[in-house]
C-alpha cells in the first residue's frame, strides 16, 4: 500500500507544477502587454476637442451657443412669431440665453413648446423643465443653457419680459436682436 500513495503523491505535484508554470506565463504576457500600452500612451499625445478645432483652424462652439441654435431653428421651423434671443452671460448665473417667442393661440403655443422639448430630449439634454404647458398661455422651457418663454400675444405685451431683461438702470432705449 505505501507504493499506491507515494505513486498518488508523484502524479498530483507534476500537475500542480505544470499549472503554476502556466499562471506565471499568462502573468508575463500580461504585464507585457500593459508595458506596451504604456509605452504607446506616452508616445501618443493626448489631443482634446479644444486643440484639434485650433488646429483645422476653428473655435470650439459653447454648448450654449449649440442649444441655441437647435431650439431657433425649432421656433422658426414651427412658424413662431416675434422670436428675441436676450443674451444673459455676465448678467446672470443660471443661464447663458433666454429665448422669448410668441404663438398666435393656445394650441400653437403649446405646439412650439411641445417641438423645441421634443428636439432637446432628442438631442441628449436630459435635465428639462417645462411649466405652463396644460394652460398654454405662457410656457416656460429651461435647458439649464437656455430659457425658452413662449406667449400668447396679450401675455407676453402683459409681462414685456424683454424690457426687464434688456434695459439698465437709467436707459430709456431698448436694444433686441430680432431673429
Amino acid at each position: 500500500m505505501p507504493k499506491k500513495a507515494l505513486v498518488a503523491k508523484k502524479a498530483v505535484a507534476p500537475k500542480k507544477a505544470s499549472v503554476a508554470k502556466a499562471s506565471v506565463a499568462k502573468a508575463s504576457v500580461a504585464k507585457a502587454s500593459v508595458a506596451k500600452a504604456s509605452v504607446a500612451k506616452a508616445v501618443t499625445p493626448k489631443v482634446t476637442k479644444a486643440k484639434k478645432a485650433a488646429l483645422a483652424g476653428l473655435q470650439p462652439r459653447d454648448s450654449a451657443d449649440v442649444v441655441l441654435d437647435l431650439i431657433l431653428k425649432r421656433l422658426d421651423d414651427m412658424k413662431a412669431e416675434e422670436t428675441v434671443t436676450i443674451d444673459l452671460r455676465g448678467k446672470s448665473a443660471f443661464s447663458d440665453y433666454m429665448v422669448i417667442t410668441t404663438g398666435r393661440s393656445n394650441r400653437h403655443v403649446g405646439s412650439l413648446a411641445e417641438n423645441v422639448a421634443k428636439g432637446l430630449k432628442e438631442s441628449g439634454n436630459k435635465k428639462l423643465h417645462i411649466e405652463g404647458l396644460p394652460n398654454c398661455d405662457w410656457v416656460l422651457i429651461d435647458s439649464g443653457e437656455v430659457i425658452v418663454h413662449v406667449f400668447r400675444p396679450e401675455v407676453r405685451e402683459f409681462y414685456n419680459l424683454e424690457r426687464l431683461w434688456t434695459q439698465r438702470p437709467g436707459d430709456d432705449k431698448i436694444e433686441l436682436k430680432a431673429v
